[in-house]
């Protein structure tokens, strides 16, 4: 255990904010040293703490020296400290400890005084969750490395016990391929995300990503596809949600506690830049404003609720697209920040870049309004084989403006797809047209101006390897 304080001086009024562009401060820039070794500095953690704004970074790869990341604190006149307990590594956890009153943040325990203890076991595992123990949560909590790691630790002691070896446990691969990205807990169940992704997996060679969870006796693998965040609100809402992508499209899972099942929803991918496990640090689902959350998903922004009423989610909606790679989000004083991973080496693979250095922006939620007009690719269906009368999952509709369904299929005979909508958000679904398709054929539908529905669904007549993708441009 390593223990230090840190108490920048105590501000006497609230300041400005110091001179920024569109809401990003350079004054407040995370900035890694020129190395050896050269390094990424991406916003792993935002979290605030008693007044002051804690910032987490991290560097590419296991824990390195000489970057010039870890932990810094800005306090309420936005002066920027760097942590004596600071420590280089990959880390990308937060959460608050309730019952002990304690920020956990990366590898670090901080008190209501800002006193900081470091769990010097946990240093070198890349830790990317950490979530409320199933069993004893008083006193302990579960910590989630990126290589399949998951330990117990003792927040009070700071003792730790490695419980698991999730890439033996789930069948993962091991270091160097597996990209374990968050956890959450709730409703007697720990529910880890794994996101690898590469070419084989695209091309259908492979799925190595990974959706599982936990009920303190056994562990279930509930879908072999990368995913990236998962979070909930606990008894409010009585909801979990994943979020994460496939071939066709990006995807939200969502658990809901009535009644105990996972049901899947698809969403348009807003970039193609995000379909690989390194290019998608780190999407968020968090709370910012009162009761909702914001979600973070492939490049756009959407407004979510936490509850599902009939054990559907409702009046989910698109609200901007974005080019920035966010590494995370919070509220702080009442401001919207969202932290970047900019530019980095790349391992040597960006020759453009001597510097690495991420930026803090600063703003207000209705601020992402005016960002990138929502807009993107996908469907429910890419090349996948699929039977007679089967229902596709519910694609999400709402929120985009010209609107364009492709399907084609590999039949050797003409296939009628039935197009069904749900204008209402709740599951209840209409026929909105049959369209005829010929043999090995392919048929474009441009939608009316201003036609929108919540969720949008296919079927095929007759089994074969069909495609559903829509534009919405």
């Amino acid at each position: 255990m390593i223990s230090t304080s840190s108490s920048p001086p105590a501000a006497s009024a609230p300041a400005p904010l110091p001179p920024n562009f569109s809401g990003v401060v350079p004054s407040l820039a995370q900035v890694a040293d020129f190395g050896p070794p050269r390094s990424e500095i991406g916003v792993g953690c935002l979290m605030p703490w008693q007044g002051r704004l804690y910032v987490l970074n991290y560097v590419s790869h296991r824990r390195q020296t000489g970057t010039g990341t870890g932990l810094n604190i800005i306090d309420a006149d936005f002066r920027m400290t760097r942590s004596p307990a600071a420590v280089d590594g990959t880390y990308a956890n937060r959460f608050v400890h309730h019952e002990s009153s304690q920020l956990i943040i990366g590898p670090h325990l901080v008190d209501t005084k800002h006193n900081v203890r470091t769990v010097a076991a946990l240093t070198e595992t890349r830790l990317c969750g950490t979530a409320r123990h199933l069993s004893n949560p008083r006193n302990l909590v579960y910590m989630l490395g990126m290589e399949g790691e998951l330990f117990e630790l003792n927040v009070r002691t700071l003792k730790t016990r490695r419980l698991f070896d999730l890439t033996r446990e789930l069948d993962t691969p091991g270091e160097g391929s597996c990209h374990f990205k968050d956890c959450y807990s709730y409703a007697g169940r720990l529910v880890v995300v794994n996101n690898d992704y590469h070419a084989p997996d695209f091309l259908g060679a492979r799925r190595e990503g990974t959706l599982a969870e936990y009920d303190g006796a056994k562990w279930t693998v509930l879908e072999r596809k990368p995913f990236v965040a998962v979070n909930g609100l606990g008894h409010l809402g009585g909801t979990i949600f994943a979020s994460g992508w496939d071939r066709a499209s990006a995807i939200l899972k969502v658990f809901t506690k009535a009644d105990g099942i996972w049901r899947t929803y698809r969403l348009p991918k807003a970039s193609h830049t995000f379909d690989h496990k390194w290019q998608t640090e780190w999407p968020r689902i968090r709370s910012i404003e009162h009761e909702r959350f914001l979600m973070d998903h492939h490049g756009m922004f959407y407004e979510l609720s936490p509850w599902a009423f009939g054990n559907r989610i409702w009046g989910i909606r698109p609200i901007s697209t974005h080019l920035w790679v966010h590494g995370d989000f919070c509220s702080w004083k009442g401001m919207l920040v969202i932290g970047a991973d900019n530019t980095s080496h790349e391992y040597g693979g960006n020759l453009q870049c001597a510097e690495p250095q991420s930026g803090l922006w600063f703003g207000h939620t209705e601020d992402l309004w005016k960002r990138g007009k929502p807009g993107g690719w996908g469907g429910p269906w890419w090349d996948d084989a699929i039977e007679p009368d089967a229902p596709s999952d519910p694609y999400l509709m709402t929120g985009f403006d010209k609107k364009v369904l492709h399907l084609s299929h590999d039949a050797g005979a003409t296939v009628a797809f039935t197009v069904e909508v749900d204008f209402l958000g709740c599951g209840e679904w209409k026929t909105y047209a049959k369209i005829e398709v010929p043999a090995n054929g392919y048929v474009p539908h441009v939608f009316p101006d201003g036609f929108s529905a919540h969720w949008l669904r296919v079927t095929a007549s007759a089994a074969c390897k069909a495609t559903a993708q829509l534009h919405y441009t």
